[in-house]
């Protein structure tokens, strides 16, 4: 049995996978630090340490005590360039884990406290690490480097693309062949656009950090150098921080970072939330199509991606001049299948599996340590 954790700065969220793939398990802790809930439950967890005791604990009750399990598996958001594939968890994949909080302040530090509370907690339990960069390695160089001088490009200002654990379920769980030239939506409170060609990332939304691209839930997606400088300006670093990430995206635009509340809300601000949401989605979707030179598929993934069927058929409306078309009944109903009989290209919804990819990974990794 397999323990895969995702953890988040104010998060951790566990389930246990068995050697099929099947989920037998699961269980989370949200609001670290605040008004921490087990599974919609009020309990005390100041940190991640606190929060891991006590999914441990539940998983015990549950049926799932630590000596049921043989591994564990962490989604790590960044790896840099060097971190590129599923990998054991030694010290000096930490200490590189560690060198990269730079890259990733609001992510790596959390993955990494909930690996070593892990540790702290059940020392001989061997752990294994999947990384959220890794899909994108395969894009090329002249997607991947930014228009920087070389000694400002080696402080590792270059685009690394996320999500990819999503993406590389997508690609894993797709029914039959994969789509040459696969255009993929993971729309969520983060979202991305990938270019997909022959199962293989070749452009993406994202870049340096999970800020670029798309209009997110309080991102605020791409915006001018020069205006994160202004921002800076007035506010200092922290301060254009904090709006960039935390303030901006549906939230700064609608006043609510949740699709769902501003679908409901029907107000003009609230619609012209949804609106930017689907246009910059249109937009970096048709860029990412001419890295691919066509199109075969499009596919959605993801809480917005696989629930709104107005951002869907928007987003497909925008791209209606590559041959996109939707049957609206199918989109409606939320089918695997949503294009219309006489579109030029395939449309589908796919189940977001991260955790699955997750155990998945790890799984292939101790089988090559037992063969090595």
């Amino acid at each position: 049995m397999i323990l895969v954790l995702n953890a988040g700065s104010s998060s951790v969220k566990a389930g246990v996978f068995d050697r099929n793939l099947a989920q037998v398990a699961s269980v989370a802790v949200t609001e670290i630090g605040g008004q921490a809930c087990l599974d919609g439950q009020p309990v005390v967890a100041p940190d991640h340490a606190a929060a891991m005791a006590l999914l441990i604990d539940a998983l015990a009750q549950a049926g799932w005590p630590m000596h049921r399990l043989t591994a564990a598996a962490h989604r790590i958001v960044h790896g840099g360039a060097t971190l590129t594939a599923p990998c054991r968890l030694t010290a000096a994949v930490e200490a590189q884990i560690a060198d990269l909080i730079p890259l990733a302040p609001l992510h790596n530090p959390a993955n990494l406290a909930a690996v070593r509370a892990l540790t702290a907690l059940a020392p001989a339990l061997p752990q294994y690490a999947s990384f959220d960069t890794a899909f994108h390695a395969t894009i090329p160089e002249v997607a991947r480097r930014y228009a920087l001088p070389p000694e400002v490009e080696a402080l590792g200002l270059q685009r690394y693309g996320f999500h990819g654990l999503s993406y590389a379920a997508m690609v894993a769980g797709w029914p039959g062949p994969v789509p040459a030239r696969l255009l993929a939506y993971h729309l969520g409170n983060g979202a991305s656009a990938c270019a997909i060609l022959h199962g293989r990332s070749v452009a993406t939304s994202m870049g340096y950090s999970p800020l670029d691209g798309l209009t997110m839930g309080t991102r605020a997606g791409g915006i001018d150098g020069n205006a994160v400088l202004r921002l800076a300006e007035v506010h200092g670093i922290a301060g254009a921080g904090r709006i960039l990430n935390r303030e901006s995206g549906l939230l700064g635009l609608g006043g609510a970072s949740d699709m769902r509340v501003l679908s409901a809300a029907g107000t003009a601000r609230a619609e012209f939330a949804r609106a930017h949401f689907v246009y910059w989605a249109m937009r970096h979707g048709g860029s990412l199509v001419a890295a691919m030179g066509g199109l075969d598929a499009v596919a959605f993934t993801g809480g917005i991606g696989e629930n709104d069927a107005g951002v869907r058929a928007g987003i497909v409306e925008g791209l209606a001049f590559i041959g996109v078309a939707l049957d609206p009944a199918a989109n409606l109903a939320g089918h695997a299948q949503i294009h219309s009989a006489t579109s030029r290209v395939a449309i589908r919804l796919v189940p977001a599996r991260e955790e699955r990819q997750i155990a998945g990974e790890a799984l292939l990794v101790m089988a090559a340590e037992g063969a090595s």
